[in-house]
């Protein structure tokens, strides 16, 4: 969390009835980690081919590239973009408002974020402060799909086509969304997703570039292995690569999310809608995220805003971790509420939605494991706070 929020974290032993999320390991799971013992290899292997394989058929992507991390995912399809034509000290216009790796991957690749502001409305990339960001050094558009909810493709689209650029969707928080349709990750050049403990399909660590471009998989999938030749396991290095790979113990672990993605995106989704129609009655004091014209959004947790601007989470989170149920903040802006990106030279003001977003906004878990009395219970806690007001 951004100190300058002035957000502190939990106590120490809090215990929680309603956290983020946590690894249950099914037979299934345990199958494919049995089989990867037996064989003695570990690294990439089966496991990892075949999560690629059944993540693409899923969700209809043509190519998947696994990788250590959502953030390694993201440091090599940005790394990507420097076989693409782009040049280290290039610019990727990035959402202010977005989890830390948004930006650092980013860096890692030798590009420069440049920081957009967001809409109150979807927390999301405001698609109308792009074109004024651009510059002769811009080579991509990066979008967040933060919390789940798809962004405004179709302007966002317009915008890079207008000026040649690359697109990247970062939806390691939207696992599943669609717009008109249309699942997010497939709009742009590549998606990347993650794989950790609080999102829809887990594998512990790990994370997925996909794409509909051949010759961009072909590319990851050299960088992600030291940016080896053709997928060889030889000394030929053609390009700047990583070790990112993914191995078949967290790929097991992703085989049976993958499995069940059906079955927990709607118990997900049922704690999400339940959580709306409860918080609706306050709607004067709080904003909150449904579904807008012809999107779902993914489940991946529930954010809400106080609707006084001038106001501080602080109160609400306090009451709320008090109460057992997990909080974080809702990032805050990067450059300006980050000591991180403070070498970046922006100063506060410089991005309002974003900072007061970090200044009132929180969320918390909806995930799978959770029950129905328990998403009753974050929204009677929601409520008693504002009772007491």
């Amino acid at each position: 969390m951004a100190a300058q929020t002035g957000t502190v974290g939990s106590a120490p032993g809090t215990k929680y009835r309603i956290t983020f999320g946590h690894i249950e390991v099914g037979e299934l799971g345990r199958r494919y980690l049995k089989e990867a013992l037996d064989r003695n290899w570990v690294s990439g292997g089966p496991n990892v081919q075949r999560f690629e394989k059944e993540f693409a058929g899923l969700f209809g992507y043509p190519h998947a590239v696994a990788a250590s991390s959502g953030t390694d995912a993201g440091i090599v399809a940005m790394t990507a973009l420097l076989e693409r034509g782009a040049q280290r000290g290039d610019e990727v216009i990035t959402p202010a408002l977005a989890f830390t790796a948004t930006a650092n991957c980013i860096l890692a690749a030798g590009l420069v974020p440049k920081f957009v502001d967001v809409e109150l409305s979807t927390l999301n990339i405001d698609p109308g402060l792009i074109e004024a960001a651009i510059t002769p050094r811009t080579r991509a558009i990066q979008v967040v799909h933060t919390m789940g909810k798809p962004c405004r493709m179709e302007e966002i689209l317009a915008v890079a086509r207008r000026h040649h650029l690359v697109v990247l969707e970062d939806c390691c928080e939207a696992h599943g969304a669609t717009l008109k349709g249309r699942v997010v990750g497939s709009f742009g050049l590549a998606g990347i997703f993650s794989f950790y403990a609080a999102h829809i399909i887990c594998s512990g660590e790990g994370g997925m570039i996909a794409t509909g471009d051949a010759g961009m998989a072909d590319l990851c999938r050299s960088i992600r292995s030291h940016g080896r030749r053709g997928g060889e396991l030889y000394f030929h290095f053609d390009r700047v690569g990583y070790n990112s790979k993914m191995n078949d113990l967290e790929a097991a672990i992703g085989l049976e999310g993958l499995e069940n993605f059906e079955q927990t995106f709607n118990v997900r989704r049922r704690h999400l809608t339940r959580l709306w129609e409860l918080l609706t009655p306050l709607a004067d004091r709080l904003i909150l995220y449904p579904d807008g014209p012809d999107e779902v959004t993914c489940p991946h947790a529930f954010p809400l805003l106080l609707r006084d601007e001038r106001a501080s989470i602080e109160s609400l989170y306090q009451h709320l971790e008090g109460r057992g149920i997990q909080c974080k903040t809702l990032f805050g802006s990067l450059p300006t509420q980050h000591g991180a990106f403070r070498f970046l030279g922006y100063r506060e003001g410089a991005f309002p939605v974003s900072e007061r977003i970090g200044h009132t906004g929180l969320h918390f878990g909806v995930h799978q494991y959770l029950t129905d009395e328990d998403a009753d219970y974050a929204a009677e806690c929601v409520t008693s706070y504002f009772k007491k007001r």
